[in-house]
């Protein structure tokens, strides 16, 4: 689609074109879902199945347990390993509220620190700093699409006798030093979001892990504390996955690899077409990382003037994340405020996320590109 803007004519690019993905898988799905509809077994059953055992052999882990949403999947690792009152949980400031969400819903207290200023990952050495003996665990978060320093980050945590979470939501299929990501700690919480590399067609999570013991319970609490029918060993709450969901999931995990790899593609061609770029700050892959390109986010000046000026060419632009955990109202019992965590918080400014999605054109990177010239 072509619109003029200021006499220049430009192409509309989404930010993210998740039709493209569901036209690729529903003759694919068409019978599984008919046969879920015909039977009426919505909850659970052997699509699910197949998918936890699936995703759980794609993820390097023993154990799969599908689950509502990601927020789900980290508050029901905490409650499994019995993180709550009495406990800080370690997290970084540039984060989706979510995260810090799960660990007030544990009933712990969220503690903060902040990330390094090339790859806005959870930074070690801050780590190091905001570590307190009542710190029972942390949580890295794989944002963007490449995993945090988790080898660095466990060593301080294995000190402080606290247990490493990972908050594997934007990182399905990416790796570090070879291993993936979700099988990096202690156990991981991921989110199956529609606009996640690996996304449902509605609200979806997991959890991964080799424990066993912290699968039957994170499978037991999501279930109304429940293993047997109507026999209740403990308060637990409603977070299963669906059979709908998981016959799209198992569709587009056999593409995963491919759409993630188009992703790559995509992002050398925006790192190639932007080099040199005067105002334009590029995005870093931290060494031993394998990025799957979740999110594409360069960093700019007068970056709200940029996101508007892109929106109105047509160019669908996003923000991760505008507003730093404790800068916003729903955490001002943190009692933090500005200048607590500055390289986040100059993130948060600077920070701008371009369209990407595994069926971008050369065409629409190159119309996202022209556009973002003009306006730096």
């Amino acid at each position: 689609m072509i619109k003029t803007t200021r006499g220049v004519a430009t192409r509309t690019v989404p930010f993210v074109d998740l039709a493209a993905q569901q036209a690729e898988i529903i003759d694919d799905i068409r019978d599984a879902v008919a046969e879920t509809l015909a039977n009426a077994h919505f909850i659970g059953g052997p699509f699910v199945e197949a998918f936890e055992e699936e995703f759980a052999a794609y993820s390097g882990v023993a154990h799969c347990v599908g689950v509502g949403n990601g927020t789900d999947a980290l508050e029901l690792v905490l409650r499994a390993l019995d993180i709550g009152a009495g406990s800080e949980v370690l997290l970084p400031a540039n984060t989706f509220i979510a995260t810090a969400e799960a660990v007030v819903r544990a009933g712990a207290r969220v503690r903060l620190a902040d990330v390094d200023d090339d790859t806005l990952l959870l930074d070690a050495a801050s780590v190091e700093r905001a570590v307190t003996p009542d710190v029972t665990a942390v949580i890295p978060v794989h944002l963007y699409g490449q995993t945090a320093p988790v080898e660095a980050i466990t060593a301080i945590a294995d000190r402080a006798g606290a247990v490493v979470i990972e908050d594997a939501a934007q990182s399905q299929g990416a790796r570090r030093f070879g291993r993936p990501a979700g099988s990096l700690g202690r156990a991981a919480g991921t989110s199956f979001y529609p606009g996640k590399n690996l996304g449902a067609a509605g609200d979806a999570g997991a959890v991964l892990t080799d424990d066993g013991r912290i699968a039957d319970r994170v499978r037991r609490i999501a279930n109304h504390g429940s293993s047997v029918r109507y026999v209740h060993d403990e308060l637990g709450f409603n977070s299963r996955l669906d059979s709908l969901q998981a016959i799209v999931l198992r569709a587009k995990l056999t593409r995963l690899e491919r759409w993630n790899e188009a992703r790559r593609v995509a992002a050398r061609r925006y790192q190639e077409l932007l080099e040199g770029v005067d105002g334009v700050r590029l995005p870093v892959t931290l060494p031993g990382n394998e990025h799957i390109w979740h999110l594409f986010t360069i960093r700019v000046a007068e970056r709200d003037r940029v996101l508007a000026g892109l929106g109105d060419a047509g160019i669908g632009a996003a923000l991760h994340y505008p507003t730093p955990v404790h800068l916003t109202r729903a955490f001002r019992s943190l009692g933090l405020s500005r200048g607590d965590f500055p390289v986040t918080e100059r993130a948060a400014s600077e920070i701008l996320s371009l369209p990407m999605f595994p069926h971008i054109t050369e065409e629409q990177q190159i119309a996202v590109v022209d556009g973002l010239r003009r306006l730096v």
